[in-house]
């Protein structure tokens, strides 16, 4: 959006190029048996009863969370999240061989909780690592090599930092920092931490507005962009973009907004040169990539995609620089994703042929591209891209594949007819197990995957999670609802002023619309969530009589009380998704669950991490509590030591195996295998 550089691109010629998703298709209810049909020894059992391959040990904790990649010269490196160590974050080094070499100390854990999110926990230049440590939130300094001691850099207790870029020229960090000394909100700001000056606090450069972001240095160190965004924005409404000059103190000035005036999400800033800045905006309605020069943005292309997502976690690397003349972005919309070269002298894209369903955290040098790429039926992996020939290597799996073809449900795209003569997507998964096949005339379960955020989004990469429920002979259908992100600004602000009406109105559409295609049975229908998709199951089950059951993964009952008592990051989020508190507090009384307990009638189990900041347990208590006094058959499952959402392996494997065991009961099938036995209030047997 370069004078002479737009360049108006049909996304459906690079679709058919490039995207691992194929086109929109209606599934077929005999396709989800079709792998079964030639075997001799596949048994006939109700859905739901098939014994699986696909053990809740295993798909809980048989994958470690590959996170951000960071390159320091030509060393690479990332972070590893590992649920059988409790979700400890771990900084490795790839070294040649298939694991790579662990950096971070046994007792030490790389996560930040700025934002309570995190993101952008590290930072290696020079053969040295600078990090947060989760147990303390303190800055740290280590060498970038194993059994290597780290030093302490903060000085005083409740602060956090995040997204640290090195000033090489001034010896020092300049990072986000979230105050929590005072009372009321933290104060987020631009720091200066000194290298030299042992434990310090670090040194205001930056602090006024309510958030801040993606500090990015020039090569020469005399220039610094950022991003920052006001209550009650959040960094995909209203975001600012800065430019700063840096004078011989190491002071700003000359502070300007590049931006003023124009209602926009900005993404990422990048420094191709001293003088060269890029960034991705949606000011034509998706995030694309455009040049920041002489105080104005112009597009470098235009395309019907996204290049960017939401900001949940901070230092998110959504594109790369290749060279002066190219660079290395992910594009999505309906269609598709894909990973592309993007000219930026002309604005050309040109889509590369991977095997992936999805890519993040995108780095490149000397015309090798690294990244997170995740296909469709394996576990996401570390990825090598010869950015001359197009060919990939992998570097490191974050698990074993563990599970034959044949046990694996492919997610299948579909767009189905909701409220308001609109659309809304989702992505299907057929029961699949090549050892069953279910009694002639029997509809399987389905389980209805509602997304967080809400404005976030789901895809059809691996997930051995979702695997545990089709190997079982239970669908799934993962929902894109109005509000996600994908698919553009316009889809992505449906949901302003309608959470809990047309995400609901989404879930209850794709559900109908399955029930009609044959592929889902009527009386046997569930909706699950976590936070953002935990209050619309919970709505669900209040306001419509579709679903039989449902589990409620730390959602928000009462919307009121969340206004209160959630965290700086999300306190004012819902003023856009409900409308301003306490002057709409009529709407957010009307759209809550547990004011609406005559409609709740179906069973509810419910999970919540008694350390959550966002979604207080006391959301989880108030709905259990409720349903419980109501006679309907309800259980709560709380864990210690979690926060919102669940990292440690054990915990996610009680949290699937209870579920199961909850909606055996409750439906009436009897699981294969042994479960635990869940304590279920007010059920009758």
């Amino acid at each position: 959006m370069l004078p002479n550089l737009a360049y108006s691109l049909s996304l459906a010629s690079l679709i058919a190029l490039a995207s691992c998703h194929g086109p929109s298709q209606q599934p077929s209810h005999q396709d989800s048996n079709s792998l079964m049909s030639n075997k001799t020894s596949v048994q006939t059992a109700p859905f739901g009863s098939w014994a699986s391959p696909i053990s809740a040990t295993l798909a809980a904790g048989s994958s470690k969370n590959i996170g951000a990649l960071e390159l320091d010269g030509d060393q690479l490196y990332w972070l590893e999240s590992r649920p059988l160590e409790g979700g400890r974050s771990v900084l490795m080094h790839h070294n040649g061989t298939a694991t790579g070499a662990e950096i971070t100390p046994a007792d030490m854990n790389v996560r930040t909780r700025v934002h309570e999110y995190g993101g952008a926990s590290f930072l290696v230049n020079d053969g040295q690592v600078y990090f947060s440590n989760f147990a303390d939130q303190a800055l740290y300094q280590q060498a970038a090599t194993p059994n290597s001691t780290p030093t302490r850099l903060s000085k005083d207790d409740d602060l956090r930092f995040a997204d640290c870029k090195l000033d090489g020229t001034r010896n020092r960090l300049l990072c986000v920092r979230e105050d929590h000394r005072h009372e009321g909100e933290p104060s987020n700001a631009i720091v200066a931490v000194d290298l030299t000056a042992g434990q310090t606090n670090g040194e205001l450069l930056w602090g006024n507005s309510d958030f801040v972001a993606y500090p990015r240095l020039n090569n020469a160190g005399t220039q610094l962009a950022w991003i920052s965004w006001d209550h009650p924005n959040m960094p995909w409404d209203n975001v600012a973009l800065w430019l700063a000059d840096i004078d011989d103190a190491g002071q700003l000035s000359n502070t300007r907004q590049l931006n003023a005036g124009v209602d926009e999400s900005v993404l990422q800033p990048v420094w191709a040169n001293n003088d060269t800045l890029y960034v991705l905006t949606d000011r034509s309605g998706w995030w694309n990539l455009h040049l920041a020069t002489k105080d104005e943005l112009t597009a470098v292309h235009k395309l019907d995609a996204e290049l960017g997502g939401p900001l949940w976690g901070l230092g998110a690397d959504f594109f790369a620089l290749i060279s002066d003349t190219e660079a290395l972005v992910e594009y999505h919309n309906a269609s598709g994703s894909g990973l592309a070269k993007l000219s930026l002298v002309d604005g050309s894209l040109a889509p590369l042929d991977l095997p992936f369903a999805s890519y993040a955290s995108l780095h490149t040098n000397n015309q090798r591209a690294y990244v997170i790429a995740a296909p469709a039926d394996r576990p996401s992996s570390v990825v090598e891209i010869d950015l001359e020939t197009n060919q990939h290597k992998l570097i490191v799996a974050s698990g074993d594949k563990a599970v034959a073809d044949e046990y694996l449900a492919l997610g299948q795209p579909i767009t189905f007819p909701t409220s308001g003569k609109q659309q809304a997507y989702a992505y299907y998964y057929p029961p699949t197990n090549a050892d069953f096949t279910a009694p002639a005339g029997e509809l399987p379960p389905l389980l209805v995957l509602m997304h967080g955020g809400p404005t976030g989004a789901t895809g059809n990469s691996f997930s051995i999670a979702k695997q545990y429920w089709t190997s079982r002979g239970i669908a799934v259908v993962d929902v894109n609802y109005r509000g996600s992100t994908g698919y553009g600004r316009e889809y992505r602000q449906l949901l302003n002023g309608q959470w809990g009406v047309v995400d609901l109105e989404d879930a209850v559409a794709v559900t109908k619309h399955l029930v009609s295609q044959g592929l889902a049975d009527p009386a046997r229908l569930l909706i699950r969530g976590g936070s953002a998709g935990g209050y619309t199951t919970l709505s669900a089950l209040a306001f419509t009589d579709v679903f039989a059951a449902g589990a409620n993964y730390f959602g928000v009952a009462d919307l009121e009380a969340l206004a209160k008592h959630t965290h700086k990051f999300e306190s004012r989020y819902i003023d856009s998704m409900i409308g301003p508190y306490p002057e709409a507090l009529d709407v957010y009384i009307a759209r809550s669950p547990i004011h609406a307990l005559e409609g709740f009638t179906a069973p509810l189990i419910t999970f919540q991490g008694l350390e959550d900041q966002v979604v207080p347990p006391e959301q989880s208590e108030m709905i259990y509590a409720a349903v419980k006094a109501k006679g309907v058959p309800t259980a709560y499952i709380a864990f210690e030591g979690e926060q919102h959402g669940f990292r440690k392996a054990e915990n996610n494997v009680t949290a699937l195996e209870s579920e199961l065991y909850f909606y055996g009961k409750v439906l009436g099938f009897e699981p294969a295998g042994e479960l635990p036995k869940v304590n279920i209030e007010n059920l009758v047997e």
